[in-house]
């Protein structure tokens, strides 16, 4: 007999959705396109962060998203976090983590690490050696709590890219990775972060078109990571070049995008939608709560080994020990 969940999130296939349901679905309008510019952040390593500036900050439940790329000898030593999820998705390459619970691994390219930090987790993201100083490249993404699970238990979803359904449309011409949510009837592994998450990894060759289905009033985006993706408002298009955000309106039940039938190359980028969080957000560097004094508490307990940080007090990461 299977073990019982102990899974306390929302599930992310919302039921009875009116735009996964939509008999005459509409395409969802564009609120705006932006660079995702290069930026210092950890130790050494490079992100081209969009979400988490003042282009686009709390875009709920979205706090944060960083295409990083880390060689060797940089990375993310020891650091906390509180009242968070991130999603580490790997592109190329290699990263190892871990943390004060003991907990430790690698995740590959193609793998992706679901992490709670809830009530408080101290760990380290490093990249991973392969003895020919070859940078790691990958997306992390920053996802608020709701209020009631902010002090829950910590805990990891190691996603492995084997786990990973593929679904296909337009003859093939589209190829999208069903990480988390539904694509053209496949559905994702269940059971991944406890906020409504939807992740596609989506390629299109010249000629195809993509038709995706959101929930309904989901805040969504599109990161485009190689060639030029054209998106369909239904009203006009747009072109999203390399690097560039598309940040979707909420009003509307699908997302149309295309790569001319000349282009010399295909596109693809990352689809995500969440389900928003009607409470405020307080941030302090990795601590995300609802007010103030909630935020100058977790900085008291993590100073202090209290509250969720009594496992930090006296732990050194054996991964990040060179760079402490």
């Amino acid at each position: 007999m299977a073990p019982a969940s102990t899974f306390v999130g929302l599930p992310v296939i919302p039921p009875m959705d009116p735009s996964l349901n939509a008999a005459n679905p509409k395409a969802r309008g564009i609120q705006k396109v932006f660079e995702a510019r290069e930026q210092a952040e950890g130790a050494g390593a490079t992100v081209r962060r969009s979400i988490g500036t003042p282009k686009l900050k709390n875009f709920t439940p979205f706090l944060m998203l960083d295409h990083f790329s880390v060689a060797p000898g940089a990375g993310f030593p020891d650091h906390p976090h509180r009242g968070q999820e991130t999603i580490t998705y790997l592109l190329h390459g290699a990263v190892d983590h871990e943390d004060f619970a003991g907990n430790k691994g690698t995740i590959n390219s193609g793998d992706l690490q679901f992490m709670t930090a809830g009530r408080g987790i101290v760990h380290a993201e490093m990249p991973h050696d392969d003895g020919q100083g070859t940078s790691n490249v990958g997306m992390q993404l920053w996802v608020d709590l709701p209020r009631d699970l902010k002090s829950c238990e910590p805990r990891y979803r190691d996603l492995r890219a084997s786990e990973i359904p593929t679904a296909k449309g337009d003859d093939g011409k589209v190829v999208v990775k069903v990480i988390s949510g539904q694509s053209y009837g496949v559905d994702s592994v269940q059971e991944l972060a406890y906020t409504p998450v939807w992740l596609l990894d989506v390629e299109i060759q010249p000629g195809g078109k993509l038709v995706q289905a959101l929930p309904a009033g989901w805040n969504s985006f599109a990161y485009t990571l190689e060639g030029t993706t054209t998106f369909d408002t239904g009203a006009t298009t747009q072109e999203v070049p390399q690097y560039h955000n598309a940040v979707f309106e909420q009003k509307g039940d699908q997302v149309l995008a295309s790569v001319s039938a000349n282009a010399t190359k295909a596109s693809r980028f990352i689809l995500v939608a969440g389900m928003p969080l009607d409470q405020p957000v307080v941030q302090y560097g990795p601590f995300v709560l609802n007010d103030a004094s909630q935020v100058r508490q977790a900085m008291m307990d993590y100073s202090t080994f209290t509250n969720g940080f009594e496992r930090a007090e006296n732990w050194r990461s054996e991964i990040g020990a060179a760079m402490m």
